[in-house]
């Protein structure tokens, strides 16, 4: 669990952080789309 967790650690806090802001800030599809792109390249 902890290897994958390691492995991973960088898309789960980007994650975590878009959906704050998203959260906070009201949805904005834009911003929405371009970071699930950014986490995906």
């Amino acid at each position: 669990m902890t290897a994958a967790l390691r492995k991973h650690r960088k898309p789960v806090i980007i994650t975590t952080a878009v959906i704050a802001l998203q959260l906070l800030f009201g949805f904005d599809p834009k911003f929405c789309i371009i970071n699930i792109i950014w986490l995906l390249v």
